[in-house]
Order: structure tokens, then C-alpha cells, then sequence
């Protein structure tokens, strides 16, 4: 954690008293000014943003939160991170896993989950898809949700939010974008992330979050305030992830693997050709903990998903061990 995120933290560690469900007035500043500075996002008003206890916690209870049921229907990527489905079998909404608009048919669905870049994959949605996801989705009355914690991690892509007047116009109805510091600012164990976009769909949430306590930690708002007001320590961060990257990506292509998308975000796609379940073990016997693909879904039977989270330590041995085999 970067020195002046852990002295925010550590300044703001007495404060006993109940805080603010829609965040204090200077984090809600310190996130519209830097959704903007850093990813091109259209301004938006000070009640178009809200803190959340984390996003994984945001999407699993998502569903529920806005009064899905089973007359609905979720939009899920094929491959995807579980929680999305994990929080429509919450509220008991039925899902459907698809890519691409034609893969709906005639069905119509309440809400759609855009995941760029992707988790597991990496895999970065071009402006020209966001936008006809959009304008799909407004022609039929569906919220879209974009999921957009790795959007400052691109590699060989430069990912564009659903936010970006690019995308969306400079119009921000039906449409949130979620974000997350866990990774970029190293603050994972404090739950601190954002939901933003369309203002009335925030003020719903906002409503049920103060009824349900779903509120921020007063200690964990000043540590995002500093965390979203400067930029330097993030630049740092992603220095640290590209070496990992370079160093990791390189190991597996030369023991046998080839990386598929990984355009951004912070894991490698890879495959030897044969099961998950097969390059699961390979890498095991090397002391080497990798997530199998299916466990993201049926398409990513043939995969694995490498992190770059663990410590540049942990990277070098890594590479070491898969380059000595």
C-alpha cells in the first residue's frame, strides 16, 4: 500500500461513529474528478456516484438489490467471473450466457453484464461493441452493468468504459459502471470499490444499501479519498504488474503454453492444447496454483487463469521453476 493511502488510513482509524452510506461529500468529489482524469469518463453529478463494500459484494447482491426475480433475465459473458451468476441464483433470476447480441434471440432481458477487461481472459471489448450493446439495451428497457476493475490495466489494448462519451454519448441512463481499488491501489482487504453511472439507478441502491448497513468504513473512505486523488502510486503499481507480466507470460510460452487475449487486467489466459484439469497438474507438480477454466465456464475447458497478484518474489520463482522443467 502506498505511504499516503496508509497515513490517510491510519489518520482516519478513530472514527467510531456511523459513516455515510453514499460516502462523504470529499470521496464522492475524489471519484467523479478521478473516473474522469484517469479514464476519460463523462462528468458526473455528485448522486451518480456511490462507495460499495468491495464489487464482488456489489454484484453478488445486485439482483436482489434492484428487485430482480424470476420473471427476469441476467445476460452473463460465456466466460466469466462466478459471482455474476452467483448473485442472479441469489435473487433467483434465470441467466443466460452469451457474447453476442444475436446469441439473445427474441429474448429480452433486465440486465446485462459487460466484463472488459475480462476476468478471466483479459479480453478487451472495442468501442464499437460497447456501443451496440448500448444501444440494444436501450431499445429494450435493460440495465447494462460493466464491470470495469482492471480498465486501467491495458497491455496490448487500451480498454474504454462504458462511460466513455465514446461509448455512450455523454448519456449515462441505463448504464453503471463498477469499479474497484483492490487491485490497482493494493487496497483488496479493505473492500474498497464505486458503482457509478445512471443517477436514478444509484439512488435506488442507495436507498436499500442505508436500510441494509451496507456502508463503507468511515477509515477505509479517507484511505479511497487519498487513493483517487493521486495518480503516482498507481502508475507504480502497474509498473509492478507489467514486469510480473513480461516475466510470467514469457516462462509459460517457452514451456509449452500459448496465451490467448490477455490484452489487459492482471491474469494470463494460457493453454497446452489438452484439459484444464491436465494444465492444472503440470503446473501443480512445479509448485505452481493456477485457476482451471471451466471453473469460469464450458468455453474455458482447455484454459487456465494465471495471476500476477503474488509478490515479484513469488513471480521470479515461479518462471524459474517452469524455465528449469
Amino acid at each position: 500500500m502506498a505511504p499516503v493511502i496508509r497515513d490517510a488510513l491510519a489518520a482516519a482509524s478513530d472514527l467510531p461513529g456511523y459513516p455515510a452510506t453514499a460516502g462523504t461529500p470529499a470521496l464522492r468529489q475524489a471519484i467523479r474528478d478521478a473516473v474522469t482524469r484517469r479514464y476519460g469518463i463523462v462528468p458526473l453529478a455528485d448522486n451518480a456516484v456511490l462507495p460499495v463494500v468491495g464489487t464482488k459484494e456489489l454484484i453478488a447482491w445486485l439482483p436482489t438489490l434492484l428487485g430482480l426475480s424470476a420473471d427476469d433475465l441476467i445476460v452473463i459473458p460465456e466466460l466469466a467471473y462466478p459471482t455474476y451468476e452467483v448473485g442472479a441464483r441469489l435473487a433467483r433470476v434465470p441467466t443466460v450466457r452469451a457474447d453476442s447480441l444475436t446469441q439473445l434471440g427474441p429474448q429480452h432481458p433486465t440486465l446485462i453484464y459487460l466484463n472488459s477487461p475480462s476476468n478471466p481472459t483479459g479480453a478487451v471489448l472495442p468501442v464499437e461493441h460497447l456501443r451496440k450493446v448500448v444501444e440494444w439495451a436501450r431499445e429494450r428497457g435493460a440495465l447494462v452493468v460493466s464491470d470495469e476493475c482492471y480498465l486501467g490495466l491495458g497491455w496490448e489494448a487500451d480498454p474504454v468504459s462504458v462511460l466513455d462519451p465514446r461509448v455512450c454519448d455523454g448519456d449515462t441512463a441505463g448504464l453503471l459502471a463498477v469499479h474497484s481499488l483492490s487491485k490497482t491501489s493494493s487496497l483488496a482487504g479493505y473492500r474498497a470499490g464505486f458503482v457509478l453511472g445512471d443517477a436514478s439507478v444509484v439512488g435506488e441502491l442507495l436507498a436499500v444499501r442505508k436500510h441494509a448497513g451496507m456502508m463503507v468504513p468511515g477509515p477505509v473512505q479517507a484511505a479511497m479519498t487519498a487513493a483517487l486523488s493521486e495518480d503516482e502510486h498507481q502508475r507504480d503499481q502497474r509498473a509492478r504488474y507489467e514486469h510480473r507480466r513480461d516475466r510470467l507470460s514469457k516462462a509459460l510460452t517457452d514451456n509449452g503454453f500459448r496465451i490467448d487475449h490477455s490484452e489487459a487486467g492482471l491474469y494470463l489466459w494460457a493453454t497446452r492444447g489438452d484439459s484444464c484439469d491436465d494444465a492444472l497438474a503440470y503446473l501443480a507438480q512445479r509448485g505452481i496454483l493456477v485457476a482451471p477454466g471451466r471453473f469460469y465456464g464450458p468455453l474455458g475447458r482447455e484454459h487456465v487463469r494465471v495471476a500476477l497478484t503474488a509478490t515479484d518474489e513469488r513471480i521470479d520463482a515461479a518462471a524459474h521453476r517452469l524455465t528449469a522443467s
